[in-house]
């Protein structure tokens, strides 16, 4: 089901007040989703499919997915329109409709699919998926006054009135930061990708660690090319005989390799934490002995295991990873439109802080349209993620 905190809504599927998550539960493109839905480039665009209306409900609701791109990325997008589809069957008597659009996984396709949309009535868009349409997607439903809850994980898109309800990087690093710093942790040495992901998450650590009192010793950027990584895991090796943690940002991949170069390099393992993101949830983590005892942030695993088993009856596949966000956006505006009555799309609606609950645990979003999650500390183990700290189930401030 899924729950808007302060006003239970119940489904016709289940009456647990908690619908569920975990990064590396459907192994595909999108595995180690945080951060890596639109980070690293856009798909080639499709031709256009029609568009096709999922229920009978009053309230209308634009859907805009990829739905033709080439590649994974339209794999991706059926798999989403499927879990939006699934939402909206298992919620009790949904009075919306939603108005699935193709994109194409291009700007002009957003264009094109949000301005059809609206003109038939849509007073809410989910979707797009990648930073470049929802831009376009956000400019287009402020001038109707109509808000967007997207899936992009390009935190620079957010704004007033465009919602992201995708896992962004900076949540990862906020958690484990702040759980480091709790247990004793002061220090910090870190090891990450030259690439887009690798900005962000540099940006959001320093500003972490600062924020938190501690410090970073040794702070360096290892090139994605094979081979090249053996200098600056020395210079890290070196730093980290004064540090009480690293931080590796990537995924399984990389980091095996990276632990293995910082090993090389003369790292005694023991004597320092490692720490990483959502991004190590993933068996081949779990499966490398060098990174046992190693933490990281990401959802708890159980609502996505019980999501992907109703999506695996119900579809006969796997799905995608961020299916969860197509489902937890419909459910959402499944649970306003029954509740909130005219203000259901309003902006202190959407803004509430105490957040609302969903198949990756408790979510709320900030009114500049970034969004902030409730996450799990896990500690990598040979049968997958244990959680050393829960994630919460309720939010504390204000959320601004």
């Amino acid at each position: 089901m899924f729950r808007v905190l302060q006003a239970e809504v119940t489904t016709a599927r289940t009456r647990r007040a908690w619908l569920g998550v975990a990064l590396g539960g459907a192994m595909s493109w999108f595995a180690g989703c945080t951060g890596t839905s639109d980070m690293f480039g856009s798909p080639p665009a499709g031709p256009a499919q029609e568009s096709t209306a999922i229920g009978t409900g009053q309230v209308k609701v634009g859907l805009i997915l990829p739905l033709s791109a080439s590649g994974n990325a339209g794999v991706a997008a059926q798999s989403m329109k499927n879990a939006a589809e699934m939402a909206l069957a298992e919620f009790s008597n949904p009075n919306i409709q939603l108005l699935a659009k193709d994109d194409g996984g291009s700007a002009a396709g957003a264009q094109q699919a949000v301005q059809q949309a609206l003109e038939e009535g849509a007073e809410i868009i989910l979707g797009p998926l990648f930073a470049h349409s929802v831009g376009v997607a956000g400019q287009l439903a402020r001038q109707r006054g109509v808000p967007v809850i997207a899936f992009s994980t390009d935190a620079n898109v957010a704004a007033r009135g465009v919602y992201l309800l995708s896992f962004l990087p900076e949540t990862d690093v906020d958690r484990i930061v702040d759980y480091s710093v709790s247990t004793g942790k002061r220090s910090f040495a870190a090891l990450m990708p030259d690439n887009a992901y690798g900005s962000v998450v540099e940006g959001a650590f320093k500003q972490a660690v600062a924020r938190k009192g501690g410090r970073i010793v040794a702070l360096e950027r290892y090139p994605l090319e094979a081979g090249r990584m053996a200098e600056p895991a020395r210079v890290v090796a070196q730093a980290a005989r004064g540090a009480d943690a690293i931080f590796i940002p990537d995924g399984a991949d990389a980091v095996p390799s990276v632990v293995q170069a910082l090993s090389a390099a003369g790292l005694q393992q023991r004597r320092v934490q490692l720490l990483g993101t959502g991004l190590w949830d993933d068996p081949r983590i779990f499966a490398s002995a060098s990174l046992h005892g190693g933490l990281y942030a990401a959802p708890d695993s159980n609502g996505f295991r019980n999501f992907s088993a109703r999506y695996r009856s119900k579809y006969g596949q796997e799905p995608v990873r961020t299916a969860t966000l197509a489902y937890d956006a419909v459910a959402l505006v499944a649970a306003l439109v029954k509740t909130q009555g005219d203000q259901r799309f309003a902006e202190h609606v959407l803004t509430n802080p105490s957040g609302f609950a969903g198949i990756d645990g408790v979510f709320r979003f900030r009114s500049d349209g970034t969004n902030e999650r409730g996450l799990a500390v896990m500690r990598v183990a040979p049968g997958g993620g244990q959680a050393v700290s829960p994630a919460p189930r309720s939010f504390g401030g204000s959320g601004t």
